[in-house]
């Protein structure tokens, strides 16, 4: 019965704080109920590129003064543009040609940094015609597509081919008069499933890549082997065939060294000879207009006592094109990944847990370098270096070395985030569709895939999420 007295105001406070809970309850089970109900509607995507600043192309920490100097001055010639005979405005380097598939180092290595990869618009299209050229934009060339170059699989006689096959001349061109070389016919070749891609690799962090000692990369590809072995994981090394150490660098580990990989880029992208390649590729003399090589260590050699620390003209004078890339590709530093969320580092556990980093390896760590910078470093990778069989979904019918033609060394994932186009040859943008072209009849990487596929859609996010963030 109601006595008609107030009730305590301790007694209210008590009721509504019950009251408050039960609703508050309520609602945390509504919206965890709600955020339930979502993701059983919606599917895992791709974040995309992070349109931010780069997190790439700077100089590694630790160079000294001196150092960071041959970097920037390096990285200066990295970016010329080059001309037939270095006389033109704007392109004021030398050696291009007679064949070329782009005429600046940092023209195909430029997102999102100096040192990168494609970038979202093709600068290919207008290098074909640049300074009077007449070339023919091949059909697999396009503006919004990445940078490509093309190996041809088979010799006319069938013999095995794997050349690189560039994709323009330097006919027609103001300072190359008279010459008539004509380019490949892609378009007969692309009819003759004769024709395999390849994007530039990005150099970021290249430095301490070189400085992994084999018997670290032996040691990984060692560990872990019976989970290895249940998920049909193999991988091995690329070997040089003269000294027998393991190569590492390029698609398919075909390249021993930076040096190495500098010179025969500048030769086979460019038609630079220089002192590793110092022969022009093409046979045509009425196309063959400087001495060569046309990249080469100044003479003499004699090295300036530097009196002023901000003079940059040293490396000019002392080193060539050649090992000045090989330096800049050696001082990059690696790129920073994203902060880290909640979601990022779920996806970084499911990485592991799914079995992607049992070729994908976080981290190598360096050996003892002479540089301070590269010495004793953990490199933050996510590659093994060895070369995997990844089936025929991805082959691209072409032997390099050790690797034959389904077999890639696994891609360093740093970087990724900031990346356009995915997979060796750029084929799609989206890094569902990437993952998933990792499985393929005999591909290594078949069963890791099927497990990814048992993954709810969150869990795909935030793998996803961690991917982008490297």
């Amino acid at each position: 019965m109601n006595s008609g007295k107030a009730v305590p105001n301790f007694v209210s406070a008590a009721r509504f704080a019950s009251t408050l809970a039960f609703a508050l309850g309520l609602a945390a089970g509504v919206f965890a109920l709600s955020a339930q109900t979502s993701w059983s509607t919606q599917t895992a995507k791709d974040p995309g590129v992070d349109e931010g600043p780069a997190r790439s192309g700077a100089a590694i920490a630790g160079l000294s003064i001196r150092q960071r100097r041959l970097f920037d001055q390096a990285a200066h010639q990295f970016n010329l543009m080059h001309s037939v005979k270095g006389t033109l405005r704007h392109e004021t380097a030398d050696g291009l040609g007679p064949t070329f598939n782009l005429n600046s180092c940092g023209g195909c290595h430029v997102h999102p940094a100096a040192g990168g990869t494609s970038p979202p618009v093709n600068p290919q299209l207008d290098v074909a015609h640049l300074d009077g050229a007449k070339n023919t934009i091949p059909a697999f060339v396009t503006l919004k597509g990445p940078i490509r170059i093309a190996r041809f699989i088979r010799r006319p006689d069938g013999s095995p081919d794997g050349e690189v096959h560039a994709l323009f001349t330097i006919k027609g061109r103001v300072d190359a008069p008279g010459c008539q070389l004509s380019q490949p016919d892609f378009a007969a070749e692309l009819a003759n499933h004769n024709v395999g891609f390849r994007i530039p690799t990005p150099l970021f962090g290249s430095g301490l890549l070189e400085n992994i000692p084999e018997e670290t990369i032996l040691a990984n590809k060692a560990a872990d082997a019976e989970r290895k072995k249940q998920l049909g994981i193999e991988g091995h090394e690329s070997r040089n065939p003269n000294d027998g150490t393991i190569t590492r660098f390029g698609w398919k580990a075909q390249n021993k060294s930076l040096l190495l990989f500098s010179g025969e880029a500048y030769n086979v992208e460019m038609g630079v000879t220089n002192e590793l390649f110092p022969n022009e590729r093409g046979l045509t003399p009425d196309c063959n207009f400087n001495a060569t090589p046309e990249d080469h260590t100044p003479y003499p050699a004699t090295y300036p006592v530097i009196k002023d620390p901000n003079d940059r003209t040293e490396s000019s004078e002392v080193f060539s094109d050649l090992q000045q890339f090989a330096t800049f590709s050696r001082f990059l530093a690696p790129p920073s990944p994203s902060p880290e969320t909640p979601s990022i580092r779920a996806g970084k556990d499911l990485f592991s847990i799914t079995g992607c980093a049992l070729c994908h390896t976080p981290t190598l760590k360096t050996a003892r370098s002479p540089l301070a910078a590269l010495s004793l470093q953990p490199a933050n990778l996510y590659s093994d270096l060895l070369l995997h069989r990844m089936g025929e979904g991805l082959a691209d019918g072409i032997q390099q070395g050790l690797a034959g033609p389904d077999e890639f060394r696994t891609a360093p994932l740093w970087g990724l985030g900031q990346r356009y186009f995915l997979l060796h040859d750029g084929r799609t943008s989206d890094l569902i569709k990437a993952i998933q072209a990792h499985r393929s009849v005999g591909s290594e990487a078949s069963a890791v895939i099927d497990k990814y596929d048992t993954l709810t859609q969150k869990e795909k996010q935030d793998l996803l999420n961690f991917l982008r963030s490297l």
